[in-house]
């Protein structure tokens, strides 16, 4: 009982010594907030981290593509004092870029559930063809 005892103290007081914890993590949203986002702050940085060939195939208008096998090298090419919209096909990769942009610190950071697919199975409109 009294290890019991030693045990609990020692958890409340590293949890008081850590002080406020603030998870950061992105948040994440359908085609339909997406796109009422992009209607309401045209600002948004838009994040495609597909492959290039994916890219040239379909991608939303606006979008900087960013391969997320090239993020660390370019993560430079990033605003932090703009919102941050990721995504990618199916929302996988993006949900990975997103709650790792959040872990470093950028301060809003969205990513697109489903992905372009989603985007483009309620009729959105995309781009289609090499830029």
């Amino acid at each position: 009982m009294l290890s019991l005892k030693r045990s609990l103290l020692a958890f409340v007081w590293l949890l008081l010594a850590a002080g406020p914890v603030q998870a950061a993590l992105s948040q994440n949203i359908s085609a339909v907030q997406a796109r009422e986002l992009l209607a309401a702050e045209p600002g948004i940085f838009l994040l495609d981290v597909r492959t290039v060939e994916e890219y040239q195939q379909l991608r939303l208008e606006g979008a900087r593509l960013v391969p997320i096998d090239q993020l660390l090298k370019r993560i430079g090419e990033l605003p932090k004092d703009r919102p941050i919209l990721v995504y990618c096909a199916v929302g996988s990769r993006s949900s990975q870029v997103a709650n790792y942009l959040a872990r470093l610190g950028y301060p809003v950071v969205y990513n697109l559930y489903g992905g372009i697919y989603a985007w483009q199975l309620r009729g959105y409109p995309v781009i289609q063809g090499q830029p």
